[in-house]
């Protein structure tokens, strides 16, 4: 059985997954076509190497030595191919052209852009690879951008980023390691200005909310953290979600603590993270998030790798 590597070149994080595919001659795949026989994430912050725009040339030093390290790693498993995307800290930097030809040559591998419709559509084929989803939002908060995804009969429209994240909320509003009550409010007015400002919001409201990436997966931790629970929950409640910040707000000590035995790579992009997540879904009435095992990873595996 072939194996693939796959990096996601993140704005918060790089992440190598190495995929044992049972077939590449299919015509459709599934999660059960495939597994992980290594899941490898380096917590590199690469949206806090912009500035005024620039992808900077210690941001672009900080990728080359991370992807040298996943494509070490890589090669040991005599994958068939190695494929690397990446997504906002490259996409909307000002010198984005630049940056990846200095990565590329740095690395000896192509940089694979994916555009925010690109994105999102990907997100959508790994979420829908073992369910069939009819109706809901889909949405990933990642580290420099929110994309949001409308499904309707099992059909996905309206693809849409929003250009901010956890990482990039906590680069441009948060002073310390943890937000302030103030700063927590400044990072949702400035997500809501934004989420207000789409030509048709209301198109996104849905009583479902489907979730991918790292951001809803450690909200789930966090709730688990703070009440108790060994496992993580597959589903979050909006009062679930703000019970979340309201923690934060009434015992922060208690929460700094819980953050970090939750997810402590996340401790500063957490908080920013669970901002974001509650002012989605109650700004667009949903009563319940259902937390996604796969994304945009298995997506591009599906369907740029096997396709």
């Amino acid at each position: 059985m072939p194996n693939y590597a796959v990096i996601d070149l993140g704005s918060n994080s790089v992440r190598l997954v190495v995929y044992e595919v049972d077939s590449n001659k299919k015509r459709s795949y599934t999660n059960k076509d495939f597994r992980s026989l290594i899941n490898d994430k380096v917590m590199a912050g690469l949206a806090a190497y912009v500035e005024d725009g620039v992808f900077t040339d210690a941001g672009i030093k900080r990728a080359i030595t991370i992807l040298k390290g996943h494509l070490k790693r890589s090669r040991y498993f005599e994958c068939k191919r190695i494929d690397c995307f990446a997504t906002a800290v490259l996409r909307n930097a000002s010198n984005c052209n630049e940056a990846i030809a200095a990565i590329e040559e740095g690395v000896g591998i192509p940089i694979n852009l994916l555009s925010a419709r690109d994105e999102a559509h990907l997100g959508f084929v790994g979420a829908t690879c073992d369910r069939t989803i009819e109706r809901g939002t889909l949405i990933d908060i990642g580290g420099g951008s929110t994309e949001l995804t409308r499904i309707d009969g099992g059909v996905e429209y309206d693809n849409v980023s929003l250009g901010q994240g956890s990482l990039s909320s906590y680069a441009r509003f948060v002073k310390d390691i943890l937000p302030t009550p103030e700063e927590a409010l400044t990072i949702r007015a400035a997500f809501m200005e934004l989420l207000d400002s789409l030509p048709d919001r209301d198109a996104f409201e849905a009583e479902t909310f489907y979730g991918i990436g790292g951001t809803v997966r450690a909200a789930a931790k966090m709730y688990a953290q703070t009440h108790g629970e060994g496992i993580r929950p597959k589903t979050l409640t909006p009062a679930q979600v703000d019970g979340i910040l309201r923690m934060r707000r009434s015992d922060a000590s208690a929460y700094a603590h819980s953050a970090l035995k939750a997810s402590a790579e996340r401790i500063h992009t957490l908080t920013p993270g669970c901002v974001i997540l509650e002012a989605l879904l109650s700004g667009l009435d949903a009563q319940k998030l259902e937390i996604c095992k796969f994304g945009v990873r298995e997506g591009y595996l599906i369907e740029r790798v096997l396709s």
